[in-house]
């Protein structure tokens, strides 16, 4: 098993990645603001269930893919992408129909959920970072490889869930203000679709490193 002043020295890593806002919190954070605490604990479920997998895959070696065939890394960032446009389009569109009483009503948690995971799958860089960060703390000799993956894997989502998990019960409550006008209605589904496309764009310009 990984040695505990390496796994200390991981989950330091961890807790300065997790508290870094980047595309994953700002999804997180945004989701909840739009449809609720709910939501975005689904998203935060499935974005974590990405993160297994992208780690299953890395130690498996599938991630090296994106290295030896560079256009693999490119269909993948391009479909990811174009999922991310849909999503905002569909949640740009939707917001037309909103009213303050939609905005407070629960949103459908499996959908946040499936967009959640999804966003993260279709994120190579994320299968990058894995691949890059992971086996600086692995250990041969300690034991299974794919079960020492799997370990830090859940020091990460576990400090996630915590750090991503408070940031959400706070900004959930943010809700509470768009309780009045049509477009206090519409605004936290502005605010999402915006958010779709800024990670579509970042994901379609930002280079490989």
């Amino acid at each position: 098993m990984i040695a505990t002043t390496t796994l200390l020295l991981f989950s330091g890593a961890c807790v300065a990645l997790a508290a870094t806002p980047g595309p994953d919190m700002l999804l997180i954070t945004s989701r909840s603001i739009s449809q609720g605490r709910a939501a975005g604990f689904a998203s935060l479920a499935g974005v974590q269930l990405g993160t297994y997998c992208h780690t299953l895959a890395a130690a498996l070696g599938l991630s090296q893919l994106f290295i030896v065939i560079p256009i693999a890394y490119d269909a993948v960032r391009i479909l990811g992408a174009c999922y991310l446009l849909y999503l905002a389009w569909k949640t740009f569109t939707s917001a037309h129909g909103v009213t303050t009483k939609a905005v407070l009503s629960p949103a459908p948690v499996h959908k946040a959920f499936r967009q959640g995971l999804f966003t993260n799958l279709l994120n190579p860089k994320m299968a990058l970072f894995v691949l890059a960060l992971f086996p600086q703390f692995i250990t041969p000799q300690s034991g299974s490889v794919i079960v020492q993956m799997l370990l830090l894997a859940t020091i990460l989502n576990t400090i996630g869930l915590i750090i991503n998990g408070s940031l959400i019960l706070v900004v959930s409550n943010m809700r509470n203000r768009f309780k009045t006008g049509p477009f206090s209605a519409r605004w936290p589904n502005y605010l999402l679709s915006g958010v779709f496309t800024g990670l579509a764009c970042k994901l379609l310009f930002d280079s490989r490193k």
